[in-house]
């Protein structure tokens, strides 16, 4: 027979939650952007590391084991990440899409140990470099025209 702490899988739902809601203004972005990653991926990745390190502390409570679900978890959406970047020829491309898969894997980690104040600091400042910060980026056709006329 199955035995469900149905108080727990109430609090574990709402861990997962607060995770998923604190990646949709990244995966909005992202989205609207069209970049490769969007309204799928960043969710999934920010519950997922937050699903990981609930199951860990359940596990392993209190262990060095949850430091070593930490670190494979940064280094497995350091590899996804890396799937996001492209290079043709001089050009670069995905990295703050990278960088955000990343981020939102620290948000969903910082959500499972209840730290919500660091969750929502990073998903409102990854929000808002994206948002903004394009701005101040030079474009590439200006920058490719200034270059050949140097």
């Amino acid at each position: 027979m199955i035995d469900l702490e149905w108080q727990q899988m109430l609090q574990h739902f709402m861990h997962l939650g607060i995770a998923f809601l604190l990646a949709v203004p990244v995966a909005v972005n992202r989205e609207l952007r069209s970049r490769g990653a969007g309204l799928r991926t960043f969710p999934l990745v920010s519950m997922a590391s937050c699903g990981y390190m609930l199951l860990a502390m359940q596990v392993y409570s209190g262990s060095d084991a949850e430091a070593r679900v930490m670190y494979g978890l940064i280094t497995g959406i350091g590899f996804i990440g890396g799937g996001a970047i492209l290079k043709n020829g001089g050009d670069v491309s995905g990295t703050a899409t990278a960088a955000s898969i990343w981020n939102t894997g620290a948000i969903g980690v910082s959500v499972a140990y209840g730290y919500y104040e660091i969750a929502i600091t990073l998903s409102l400042m990854n929000f808002l470099v994206l948002q903004f910060f394009t701005a101040l980026k030079p474009d590439r056709e200006t920058k490719a025209t200034n270059e050949q006329g140097d």
